[in-house]
């Protein structure tokens, strides 16, 4: 591993500090653990993240060291510029836990792969998207909210007449998925817009509930 040294990329709050802190003790007994913090993926257009505690040692890629009155933090060089100014905070929703305020979030194409940046870049503001919008509002996802999915429209390309779209919710990584589109979504859609010739998932199925694509 090599360590980077680096100006704070990340702050916590008193009161999330102290819960990491209060957890780092009670794991480590030998003083030697620090924080790891990375950037994982992408979901719902926004990034995804993982934290836990291992040694310094245990990170085979360059990482950038952050100290913090007692806390090591780790931060891959990778998830760096992602991370840059982030805030870790503690959060009473939900039952309350952790939060990560990120102003930074993936450009349209990094959260869009597979769709060329030239469709991706008309937008959704013109008839025939509006109209597959309307459809996958009105007859799609009200049959696959039963098992907790959803369908949106990412892109539509009206040269090739071609719809992009992410499945999430109980869809995303469910090994169902292929058929739910192929045979539920695609063929809703062609009949009620017949214009279209193609459907293309681009769903990050490697997460999500029941990922069945692995990297």
């Amino acid at each position: 591993m090599t360590a980077i040294e680096s100006e704070q990329i990340l702050t916590l709050t008193p009161e999330a500090y102290d819960i990491v802190l209060d957890a780092l003790h009670k794991e480590d007994a030998t003083g030697e653990l620090a924080l790891f913090v990375e950037v994982t993926g992408i979901a719902r257009g926004g990034y995804t993240y993982d934290l836990y505690f291992s040694e310094v040692a245990d990170s085979a890629d360059e990482t950038v060291v952050q100290k913090e009155d007692g806390l090591t933090i780790v931060i891959p060089t990778a998830s760096a510029d992602k991370l840059r100014g982030s805030r870790l905070e503690f959060s009473r929703d939900g039952g309350g836990g952790l939060v990560l305020v990120n102003p930074n979030g993936p450009s349209p194409e990094e959260a869009n792969p597979g769709v060329p940046p030239e469709v991706l870049a008309k937008g959704l503001d013109f008839d025939l998207a509006k109209r597959a919008v309307l459809v996958l509002e009105q007859h799609v996802n009200p049959s696959i909210a039963s098992h907790g999915g959803r369908a949106d429209l990412v892109a539509l390309d009206d040269e090739k007449m071609v719809a992009f779209v992410r499945l999430s919710g109980g869809c995303q990584g469910c090994a169902m998925s292929r058929m739910t589109l192929s045979q539920g979504i695609e063929v809703t859609l062609k009949e009620q817009l017949p214009e279209l010739v193609g459907v293309v998932d681009v769903t990050d199925h490697t997460s999500g509930e029941n990922p069945f694509y692995t990297n």
